[in-house]
């Protein structure tokens, strides 16, 4: 999996990006550049207050076949609850890391 950095302002963020390779393929978005590799989502830097929807913002934006891996410093049971009651049949679930100190799941969009 690619790294995650972090930058105090967004100023410093675009100056630290990577550029971007314009694909030649037609379809798609318009934005020049598509991740090779799934995004990683570190939950740890989303505010507990907002989660879980902020979680769920980000599954709902994934087209069937693509995914993502989630990282959390626990085993997610409770959101993965939720993802089966609220999304049943949409996505599939696969551990990469069971702990102690961090979970990683792969998240795949399976149906619309």
């Amino acid at each position: 999996m690619g790294s995650i950095d972090l930058h105090s302002t967004r100023d410093e963020a675009a100056a630290n990006a990577t550029p971007l390779i314009a694909s030649g393929g037609g379809g798609g978005c318009a934005c020049g550049g598509h991740d090779e590799e799934l995004p990683e989502l570190d939950v740890q830097t989303i505010p507990h207050a907002i989660r879980h929807a902020s979680i769920f913002g980000a599954l709902d934006s994934l087209r069937t076949g693509s995914g993502l891996v989630l990282s959390a410093t626990h085993d997610p049971v409770p959101l993965l609850t939720q993802l089966q009651e609220r999304r049943t049949g949409q996505f599939s679930v696969e551990y990469l890391d069971r702990g102690p100190q961090r979970w990683r799941l792969k998240i795949m969009r399976i149906a619309a």
